[in-house]
């Protein structure tokens, strides 16, 4: 017999209210808050920046999972049942069969996306777990500015066919690098991906509004929304009610207030 209590899950993790459509998750939570505004500050490097981002990524990755990823149904007998035969858990815990790819964007989203393949091989049967690789750029114009993205290599597997794609890149800036991962991996593979979910630490209502007209099935997850060049009274109503007036790019598409270059700052690689 299953415990009423646990014959369903209704998880949801606390959200900041916007109006940039269901697909965006903006977490509201004041320990990942914390930890992310130390991350973010000049005075942070190696090694306090690498436990950082792991622990970012570790409560990013849970919060995915637990609200993404499919169910079922499991009874599984506890270390009490050699005296008691009731002594089996009966109920909800995530569906150990479903497949998954996560994708490392070098250089920042080489430590992140190893997070998260670690806890999918955690929770989920690991013969279903992949773990890619893809090296890329921006490219950008003499007066620094963002023109697109350049792909340098990949190590890549074959299918996609039903498998969640996880895409964790600290940074959701323009949207180029990402639109341009997202294009090949539901174009250039063996099959369709089940669903498509990028998780961040910061993102731009630029990136958002990228997403949405490339990709606009695409789920997002983000701890902190970053519009600090918008007006005063813009930041002064909820995300996305004035989104063409947001701004969270300078003109060398940096976030502001940001986080500098994650990838330099994680690599001590300052080029």
């Amino acid at each position: 017999m299953v415990d009423s209590a646990y014959a369903q899950s209704r998880f949801t993790h606390p959200q900041v209210q916007h109006a940039y459509g269901s697909n965006v998750h903006l977490l509201d939570d004041p320990w990942a808050w914390t930890l992310l505004a130390r991350m973010c500050s000049p005075e942070c490097v190696q090694p306090e920046v690498g436990h950082l981002v792991r622990a970012l990524y570790g409560r990013l990755a849970q919060a995915v999972l637990a609200e993404e990823f499919p169910r079922a149904r499991i009874d599984l007998p506890t270390r009490m049942v050699v005296a008691r035969p009731e002594a089996v858990y009966r109920g909800q815990a995530l569906a150990r069969g479903t497949r998954a790819v996560t994708v490392g964007i070098a250089r920042a989203g080489t430590m992140p996306s190893q997070v998260v393949y670690d806890l999918l091989n955690e929770v989920l049967e690991p013969s279903g777990v992949r773990q890619d690789h893809l090296f890329m750029s921006r490219t950008t114009d003499a007066e620094g500015r963002v023109t697109g993205t350049s792909w340098h290599d990949a190590k890549i597997g074959r299918d996609v066919d039903g498998r969640i794609l996880l895409i964790p890149d600290p940074m959701g800036a323009t949207g180029s690098s990402m639109a341009s991962a997202l294009t090949h991996y539901k174009t250039r593979l063996e099959g369709t991906p089940g669903k498509c979910i990028t998780i961040h630490l910061i993102v731009t209502p630029e990136y958002l509004r990228r997403l949405q007209k490339d990709h606009p099935d695409t789920i997002v997850y983000a701890l902190r929304l970053d519009r600090g060049l918008s007006p005063a009274d813009v930041l002064a109503t909820p995300p996305g009610t004035r989104w063409d007036e947001e701004r969270g790019l300078d003109d060398k598409q940096y976030i502001v207030p940001g986080a500098g270059g994650v990838g330099e700052i994680l690599n001590n690689a300052w080029v």
